[in-house]
């Protein structure tokens, strides 16, 4: 949830260090520090905010001299946001100084031996306990800092990603990683360290990313060490070439980066399927699927596990499986689907879905569910993630970065690789003739040029917003396909903008949401020609009928809701399978200028963090 940034090398440490934070900020922003090593002295700064509020404050404070610096940039778990409570921490003695993202669960009572060992603490954190039991060990045991680290992290119980300086040591820095991500970046003569490769992309694009309960002893001018931590064999490390630029993860003109990305959806949507769709010659090719076809085939059932929008993508998926594929799919939450004791067993087929593809919960279910013997795909945007690793086969979904916290061109493209997927296997099973399958290839091929009109809209959603930006509550309705779109719009609302709101299948609204609705409510009708029309215009009628205000999405021509709305969005015509790639985009245009009205920081929205890597 935390970012994290390290360096060792010849160059200044700070600008690296602050730069890097800056790109993290998506993983956690109500707090931000920083440590230097100028090779005598750890000139510490940290603050609550954000890393420019970090910045002016250590500029004005400490030295900013060192080539061998670590920051953090945090998304508080144990203790308030507060400057006391930021990383780095000091250990007692003042010798170690460490940043950390997780959550050590045992920290209370790791914490009540070292106070009756004379420690004394100054913050509410797990962090600080951490980096006093490394002093601890290293003191009682004599021994070096990668050892002491070592046997500390077989004594404790949670997650973490950590990296440790030693006043002792400075030509070191110990990194190490337990279900929280972790890259080093090999450069020349230089190290880096990060929760992801973007804040050294500029730098070199070889990495390695650490395996869970892997650490490396990080040295200037020697090759890195990796050990095992539970039983201290040697790790040998894989390099691997980033796919990242530094263009991509620049905001490109755009005011914020949720902005960027919407307009990203159509590029990103076509590098989704670009080589993997080949309409004119009627293939799908996905060497996931194709090297293990019969396992999906075969299986009894599918089982996606998700959680926030990935969750309503697999929401989407179930519908597309179940009506193309006619495989039976369970769409799980994946914090939930860890803890119930679900019946999985060696004929399901597990789908988990996730941006970062480090999303903690999501990563536990996939371990279950391994161990139940069912085979594991997994959907995630970001190379070398946990999820890529740990998972039998997969696909990325080839997005680019996505900074924005709250996820937009992450939905659209994980919607069209489990469309993918679902006519693939729709062909395989015979439930498509060739013109039919040919007809879907050809539809999906022309969504990214669709999604570029509905962009066109923008100017539109941007006058709807201003008639709603204060409005204190919203409903959004949809039917079939359209209805996780609803759940997904609801979510975009709330994340940036502050504003309740809740979705719902339409014909649900009779059964409770009904009564809430008066002149002040604005309810956004997802209406699209194909899928149960004459049902949603019903349920237009109701709302009309007790002076709700309708903004409604519509097929493009679109005269019956039309005369019945008060705002109407139009959308371009499509199959009703992929509807969703074209209505969720105004949904998203709507939350973002309804949230810069309000004054919200759209990238960055608060009590948030990007990636979820702790429960």
């Amino acid at each position: 949830m935390c970012g994290i940034v390290g360096y060792i090398g010849y160059r200044d440490a700070y600008p690296i260090i602050v730069k890097g934070l800056q790109r993290l900020e998506y993983r956690g922003y109500d707090s931000a520090g920083i440590a230097l090593f100028d090779g005598e002295e750890i000139n510490l700064s940290k603050t609550k905010g954000k890393v420019d509020d970090l910045k002016k404050k250590a500029e004005g404070s400490i030295s900013l001299k060192g080539n061998l610096g670590i920051g953090h940039t945090r998304w508080a778990t144990h203790g308030a946001p507060n400057d006391v409570n930021s990383h780095p921490h000091y250990s007692n003695s003042g010798d170690l100084v460490i940043i950390h993202n997780g959550i050590i669960e045992n920290y209370d009572a790791i914490k009540k031996e070292l106070i009756n060992r004379g420690y004394v603490f100054s913050s509410d954190t797990d962090t600080e306990v951490l980096v006093n039991l490394i002093e601890e060990v290293k003191r009682k045991e004599n021994v070096k800092l990668g050892h002491a680290v070592q046997i500390a992290l077989n004594q404790v119980v949670g997650a973490y990603a950590i990296a440790v300086i030693d006043k002792q040591k400075p030509d070191e820095i110990v990194v190490a990683k337990l279900g929280s991500p972790l890259a080093i970046g090999i450069g020349e003569k230089e190290f880096f360290v990060a929760s992801d490769a973007s804040p050294f992309i500029e730098y070199t694009n070889n990495a390695v990313y650490l395996e869970d309960e892997e650490m490396a002893i990080i040295r200037l001018g020697k090759e890195i060490k990796l050990r095992k931590i539970k039983d201290n064999s040697i790790a040998y490390p894989s390099i691997q070439e980033l796919q990242l630029n530094l263009e991509e993860i620049e905001k490109g003109g755009f005011e914020h980066f949720m902005l960027k990305e919407i307009y990203e959806q159509p590029r990103a949507i076509l590098d989704t399927y670009r080589g993997r769709l080949l309409a004119k010659e009627g293939l799908i090719r996905m060497a996931g699927i194709d090297e293990n076809l019969e396992k999906f085939l075969n299986a009894n059932r599918i089982i996606i596990v998700a959680c926030g929008t990935s969750w309503h993508a697999g929401l989407v998926a179930e519908y597309i499986f179940e009506d193309l594929a006619r495989i039976p799919v369970e769409v799980e939450y994946a914090s939930e689907f860890r803890y119930r004791n679900p019946v999985v067993t060696e004929n399901d087929v597990l789908i988990a879905i996730s941006q970062s593809g480090e999303t903690a919960d999501t990563l536990a279910a996939i371990k279950l569910a391994k161990e139940k013997g069912a085979f594991v795909f997994g959907v995630c945007n970001v190379v070398g993630s946990s999820i890529a690793r740990e998972t039998d086969a997969g696909a990325y979904t080839h997005a680019g970065p996505e900074i924005g916290v709250a996820s937009t061109k992450a939905f659209t493209t994980q919607i069209t690789v489990l469309t993918l997927l679902a006519l693939k296997l729709a062909k395989a099973k015979g439930v498509f003739n060739n013109t039919r399958f040919h007809e879907y290839l050809t539809e999906l091929e022309q969504i990214p040029a669709k999604v570029e009109e509905v962009l066109l809209t923008n100017p539109l959603v941007e006058i709807i917003a201003d008639v709603y930006k204060d409005s204190p509550n919203c409903l959004y309705l949809g039917r079939g396909y359209n209805f996780p779109v609803a759940l997904e719009g609801a979510l975009k609302l709330k994340e940036i903008s502050y504003i309740h709101a809740e979705g719902y299948p339409a014909a649900e609204m009779k059964h409770g949401p009904i009564a809430l609705i008066d002149e002040h409510m604005p309810v956004v009708v997802i209406a699209t020609s194909k899928g149960h029309y004459e049902k949603i215009v019903s349920n237009i009628q109701e709302i009309k009928s007790r002076k709700g205000k309708i903004i409604a999405v519509v097929t493009k021509g679109d005269v019956q809701v039309r005369e019945l709305a008060d705002h109407v969005i139009e959308v371009p015509e499509t199959l009703e399978n992929l509807t969703p790639l074209l209505t969720t985009i105004p949904l998203q245009l709507l939350s973002y200028h309804i949230a810069v009205m309000r004054g919200c920081n759209v990238d960055q929205p608060r009590n948030l963090a990007k990636s979820v890597t702790v429960e």
